[in-house]
């Protein structure tokens, strides 16, 4: 039987910037590796699954298009090859499907109910073709997530050798400072051989050569395990910090005896380690001491596979998806899920596509696929989520997470809360960051008229600062430190200190400062700050902070707010009558807090106004998150840049859009006063101001709706406030940033 949809539709093949979904369906993980296969539209691309949940039909119903083609797939036997020994980039070839898949094509009407339609038609087959030689929507994402450029630096470009002379054998050759005889790392500057630092995989490694770096200042390292008679080594500058390439390293390596064409390569490079981690993750679930991890399977224990370097995601996704707010948002198996023409393209799409992928236990089964390697004999894994669409979502626009470069996991938990915030829900109420709000209350009290001012900031997590006590260290080991525990942490935040401000009633100078939880949320979120400032860079620290298993109160931090018997001091002064700002008066304590970590002046005042002037970590965060605003740098304006007219010369576009997130006018128009009309840090100001009504003008309506919702406080005061660990993301690096 004919289909007149061939002939009446018009059909092209994708062109280069439309995405071709035609790996998994973009409303859930079933995907072309299902017995039914993957239906990817002829007309638009969207992936839908033609299992069960026909989600392919689904889409032909809301969009009428009724010509897909139908791919299924199924794995063959195939051993990897070794990535090539010389590279200037480091990129995994793609291998094609041919390569790896055997794959079965069929094009098929959903509407006249034919299925096997002929592929060679004229009209039929440069689709066809177009969608199968086409870049994936994930192999995009990969490609990414490999390439990586290796370049040469100043300090290899400039490097001046000591006196020639011959090092030990490549056999003979051991560190300077132990009797590792592998891993080892010639310095190109002295010909000092230290070994490197542990990798995964088992090599041994006490790096000694970063503290010959340290010691010495010499920068520039190579591997002596790698150098390839093609003359191709792993090369490091320890200055830098980063991998690059020596354009002469056969000359620098003769000036210490060493012939590239009498080198043997006898260990892996840093590249090919990189590589078979994140290709073989999978086959590697061991702990720190060697013991194989055992699969688990079933609702709620799905794995999420490593895009590259997304480690970051993958935990933040399994601590939110484990909690009931989330679970109850998004996880709504037999609801019809939002019609929109793009559900790649959809944030709440991409969240319950993943609440349901990790919950339902629909995808946590077996991996019956046959692998050809060494590890065949194991107990097959999970195939795991690959979560791509929602990380293309999470990192539209963001300079960082738009790359796939190893990120901070506390700063994607900020971000994605923000985008959820933003995101239009069904109802206020089903919000699920808004588990994570509390309150947060600032007594001061003047040390001469005891007057007192208490000011509140609602937040979503808590910063604690953790007690750097360093431990006795052998000599050329690096420093351990002393364990704290979570109570301690939360004892030092909270306690009494004494800040150098002056008194607007009596004039006296001298306070005592206390910061206490006016409300307590569901769920508390804490980020532990083991962080040292090193040559006025801030670097990570490995301190233990000891959280047990069994219930702990946090009653004693509850605020108990202003007493009876306690006096106010006189209010802030704001606007005056005539509309024009006030100047703003950063808190001394705070600003004295974030210039001795390094930061300019202007971005001291700008991180405390947006913060809301009281505390230095809070600022301290805001600084790290908004590094690459191009008017970082610029002085604070208040004035708004409208000569004086205030929020009314606010854009009313740009009103309409804050307006639209919940807020009310006053405040959408005070926030874009704020900030000089950036829509952008108005909703930062706005997160950050929960309790500022905005420019509220006699005709000024009360809040409703939304609105309403918005001023209710968040959290609860009510007690006891009993808590228990729930999860932990145990984020390692060198950066503060990245891990």
């Amino acid at each position: 039987m004919a289909c007149p949809h061939v002939e009446s539709l018009s059909l092209r093949p994708p062109t280069p910037n439309q995405s071709v979904y035609r790996e998994d369906c973009t409303q859930c993980f079933d995907s072309i590796d299902d017995p039914a296969g993957l239906d990817v539209c002829l007309q638009c691309f969207n992936g839908g699954c033609a299992g069960d949940r026909h989600h392919a039909q689904l889409h032909n119903v809301l969009f009428s298009h009724p010509l897909a083609l139908n791919i299924r797939r199924t794995r063959k036997v195939v051993v990897r090859d070794e990535p090539p020994a010389k590279m200037s980039k480091l990129a995994i070839a793609a291998e094609t499907e041919e390569d790896r898949f055997d794959t079965t094509l069929t094009v098929k009407c959903l509407e006249c109910g034919i299925d096997d339609l002929d592929k060679s038609n004229p009209k039929l087959a440069p689709v066809v073709d177009g969608i199968m030689t086409a870049n994936t929507f994930s192999r995009k994402e990969e490609v990414k997530a490999w390439e990586q450029e290796l370049t040469s630096c100043e300090h290899i470009l400039t490097l001046q050798q000591h006196e020639a002379r011959q090092i030990a054998s490549q056999d003979l050759g051991h560190c300077s400072s132990c009797d590792l005889n592998e891993n080892l790392w010639l310095c190109l500057e002295c010909g000092n051989l230290g070994c490197g630092r542990a990798q995964f995989g088992g090599v041994g490694g006490n790096s000694h050569a970063l503290a010959h770096s340290k010691e010495t200042q010499h920068g520039v390292a190579v591997k002596l395990g790698s150098i390839t008679p093609e003359g191709t080594a792993d090369v490091y500058c320890y200055t830098c910090d980063e991998e690059r390439v020596d354009e002469d390293l056969a000359a620098h390596l003769a000036h210490w005896g060493i012939i590239l064409s009498e080198r043997q390569k006898t260990e892996k490079s840093l590249t090919e380690m990189q590589i078979e981690q994140n290709l073989r993750w999978e086959f590697s679930m061991t702990t720190e001491d060697g013991k194989e991890l055992k699969p688990l399977f079933g609702p709620g224990l799905t794995g999420v596979k490593n895009l590259g370097n997304s480690c970051y995601l993958a935990s933040i996704l399994q601590c939110l998806y484990d909690l009931p707010a989330f679970q109850s948002r998004y996880f709504k198996p037999g609801d019809d899920l939002p019609n929109v023409r793009e559900p790649a393209e959809d944030l709440e799409t991409q969240l319950r596509k993943m609440a349901d992928g990790l919950l339902s236990g629909r995808y946590s089964k077996p991996n019956t696929e046959v692998v050809a390697s060494e590890h065949s004999a194991e107990v097959p894994h999970q195939k795991g989520l690959a979560p791509s669409m929602l990380k293309h979502l999470v990192g539209r626009g963001h300079p960082e997470f738009c790359t796939m470069r190893q990120q901070d996991a506390f700063e994607l938990l900020q971000h994605l809360f923000k985008l959820i915030t933003r995101s239009q829900h069904p109802s206020p109420g089903e919000d699920p960051t808004r588990s994570f709000r509390f309150t947060m209350e600032d007594r001061r009290q003047c040390l001469n008229c005891k007057k007192v001012r208490y000011s509140s900031l609602e937040q979503d997590n808590v910063f604690i600062s953790v007690p750097l006590d360093k431990l006795p260290a052998e000599e050329g080991e690096e420093p351990k430190y002393k364990p704290v525990t979570l109570k301690t942490c939360l004892d030092n935040l909270t306690a009494e200190e004494v800040v150098e401000l002056q008194c607007e009633s009596c004039g006296a100078k001298g306070f005592t400062k206390r910061t206490l939880f006016k409300t307590f949320p569901e769920v508390l979120v804490v980020n532990a700050r083991k962080m040292a400032m090193v040559n006025w860079v801030p670097v990570k620290v490995d301190v233990p902070v000891i959280v047990g298993d069994e219930p702990f109160d946090l009653d004693d931090y509850l605020s108990k707010g202003k007493q009876p018997d306690e006096e106010a001091l006189p209010e802030e002064q704001g606007s005056g009558a005539g509309g024009a700002a006030a100047a703003f008066v950063p808190d001394a304590t705070a600003f004295a807090q974030l210039e001795a970590m390094g930061f300019p002046a202007v971005r001291c005042e700008k991180a405390l106004h947006a913060t809301g002037n009281s505390d230095a970590n809070a600022a301290m965060e805001w600084l790290f998150q908004h590094m690459e605003d191009p008017d970082i740098d610029e002085p604070l304006n208040l004035g708004g840049g409208g000569g004086g007219s205030g929020a009314a010369g606010a854009d009313p576009e740009k009103v309409e859009s804050l307006a639209a997130m919940g807020f009310t006018e006053p405040q959408a128009k005070k926030a874009l006063r704020e900030t000089d009309g950036n829509v952008e840090r108005a909703v930062d100001w706005l997160f950050n101001h929960p309790d500022d009504q905005g420019d509220v003008g006699g005709d000024a309506a009360a809040p409703s709706g939304a609105s309403a919702e918005a001023q209710t406080p968040a959290g609860s005061s009510e007690l006891p406030a009993r808590f228990q660990l729930r999860s932990i993301v145990c984020h390692k690096g060198t950066s503060i940033h990245a891990g």
